[in-house]
């Protein structure tokens, strides 16, 4: 074999394989792993949607603040810790993760231990390793202490509109205290809250009602593509979020610290946005599609005829309709991500829905995820177009409180 072909045989073997290895770093960064980790485990926890949107919050704050406690690259921070330059981001990250997700989850432990045993393989068990441990401890001990009393063991006091007498259906409602959280983003949990949904009335109410009625039946006008979307976002938990914040935090080139402030500042966002839809939603106790229409003929309106037998797509949540959680959340985190992306070119979106059976679904930018899933909550017949875009300007509102935290400060 002459030289210069052994020169090109090797300029190939490396243009093959350099990508690769680039590729290969940008997913195994310590903050997406862990992410992925921590959505696992608490999904199958058994948590409820909302506790387990509070617990990725405080479990991805953690992370941030040990990452950014060794490489002191941005000047946001709940906690203002200094760690050593020198210690290792992944022992801390991994040691914020388990800390965090034993005390929030500990009938887990098993799976916890596991991977953070399988994590600290790679990595070298010298004085970096201990001190990265050291402030990944610490970081979770602080986010811990300062979460432990937000209002989550609130005692449930929701009462039903009704007099004495009157039947009321005897499964309690969702989540009436979250109303009583403490917000990490907002002053209080009514700082957002709207304006009252539409009158019965009006023609905007007649148009969302006729609008729902038409797609989100059991048996309706949607096509095999909406179905599809309904389907999808008929997941509750919050990991389905998470892989489009992955998406964007999975990009080459990409710093973990960068990637640790992108999580504490979308996840933050969510919980406050959840947070202040119960709020609103609770305020306003508005009927969902099922009721409205059931009872089509008592609203006034002379645009909406009633169908006693209507059935939504999927089963209607436990809990007022007025305005759309999903789509809060969905305002919220597109609203983080597009300040993340900022003039960047945006890489391929996509995520996976459990409720689906692990199908994945991808879009070209973050308008058209917050767009479909303002859509899907028709379509599964649950929520009116109007009640969708209130939730997705809200989420919008306060997720600019995050990006005024952890993004401009450093400007």
């Amino acid at each position: 074999m002459t030289q210069d072909v052994k020169k090109n045989r090797l300029l190939v073997l490396a243009i093959v394989v350099i990508p690769i290895l680039v590729s290969s770093a940008a997913r195994a960064d310590a903050v997406t792993h862990w992410n992925r980790v921590a959505g696992d485990i608490i999904v199958d926890s058994g948590l409820g949607p909302l506790p387990a949107d509070r617990a990725l919050a405080i479990v991805q704050t953690a992370v941030y603040e040990a990452t950014n406690a060794i490489t002191q690259q941005y000047p946001a921070s709940d906690l203002k810790l200094k760690g050593k330059p020198e210690a290792s981001v992944e022992a801390a990250i991994a040691a914020a993760n388990r800390a965090t997700l034993t005390a929030l989850v500990p009938a887990q432990r098993t799976a916890i231990d596991s991977a953070y045993r399988q994590a600290l393989t790679a990595i070298p068990d010298d004085i970096a390793r201990s001190d990265g441990l050291a402030i990944g401890e610490k970081a979770a001990a602080g986010i811990l202490s300062q979460r432990a009393q937000d209002g989550t063991d609130a005692g449930e006091s929701y009462r039903p509109r009704t007099s004495p007498g009157v039947y009321v259906p005897t499964v309690i409602p969702e989540a009436p205290h979250w109303l009583q959280i403490k917000p990490w983003l907002m002053d209080n949990p009514a700082q957002f809250r709207p304006g009252p949904p539409p009158q019965l009335e009006s023609e905007l109410w007649a148009r969302d009602y006729n609008e729902v009625k038409a797609l989100g039946g059991k048996h309706s006008q949607r096509t095999a593509a909406q179905t599809e979307i309904a389907r999808f976002w008929e997941e509750v938990m919050p990991p389905i979020y998470h892989g489009v914040m992955r998406s964007v935090a999975e990009a080459p080139g990409r710093e973990i610290t960068r990637n640790a402030r992108l999580f504490a500042a979308a996840t933050q966002a969510s919980t406050d946005a959840l947070i202040a839809v119960f709020d609103a939603k609770y305020h306003y106790g508005f009927w969902r599609p099922v009721t409205a229409i059931r009872n089509g003929d008592l609203d006034g309106n002379n645009a909406t005829e009633r169908d006693p037998s209507w059935v939504p797509f999927i089963d209607t949540p436990m809990h007022p309709e007025y305005p759309c959680a999903h789509c809060i959340v969905a305002g919220a985190v597109g609203t983080v991500l597009k300040a993340e992306i900022g003039a960047e070119p945006v890489p391929p979106l996509a995520t996976t829905s459990r409720a689906a059976g692990g199908v994945m679904r991808s879009w070209k930018n973050i308008d058209e995820v917050i767009q479909e899933v303002a859509n899907a909550r028709i379509y599964d017949g649950v929520h009116y177009r109007n009640s969708g875009e209130v939730g997705t300007a809200m989420g919008r509102r306060i997720a600019e409180l995050a990006v005024m935290k952890y993004f401009r400060t450093d400007q």
